[in-house]
């Protein structure tokens, strides 16, 4: 991506299960560019590397609350199960007036949620980049098993909760 295009957007990053399904539903939206999937580093207490993605976007063409929304519905935001290690439900900040706005949409959202929300609003600290054989994964194998069952499940549902936010 273009350096000049997101060097004036925001920045976040997105937590929660398998880096490859997360990447394929935000690649699919208007307004996002630059998605990057590999591991977040966040503060102590999260400072093992868990898999996500980090991304720009442009808030005139998509709100962080829908992107915190479409987070929040594409993995599995309400249940603290056994992989949270690897897979940290999280919307990483990158700066303190991001952080509260993060803080008031988790807030906001949890009333479409009936269990409560188990997501995260953390620091970004450190990302690091997944090896290049895996970075676009669904868009270069559509057809795979994993893809089949993981990942086109979440555009099925994206395409149908999100229309008009997806490109």
């Amino acid at each position: 991506m273009n350096e000049l295009k997101t060097q004036d957007k925001p920045k976040i990053g997105l937590g929660g299960g398998c880096h490859w399904c997360t990447e394929a539903v935000f690649q699919e939206l208007k307004g996002v560019f630059a998605v990057s999937q590999g591991w977040i580093c966040s503060n102590e207490a999260n400072q093992n590397p868990s898999e996500a993605i980090t991304l720009y976007f442009d808030p005139e063409v998509i709100s962080l609350e829908i992107l915190m929304k479409i987070h929040l519905m594409t993995h599995a935001s309400t249940s603290d199960h056994s992989m949270r290690g690897k897979y940290r439900s999280a919307v990483y900040f990158t700066s303190e007036a991001q952080k509260q706005e993060i803080l008031n949409i988790l807030s906001k959202l949890q009333l479409e949620f009936d269990q409560p929300l188990i997501t995260q609003c953390l620091p970004l600290i450190d990302f690091k980049l997944n090896e290049e054989s895996f970075l676009n994964y669904y868009q270069k194998q559509p057809d795979a098993p994993f893809c089949q069952t993981y990942i086109s499940p979440k555009l099925a549902l994206l395409r149908k909760e999100f229309r008009a936010n997806v490109l």
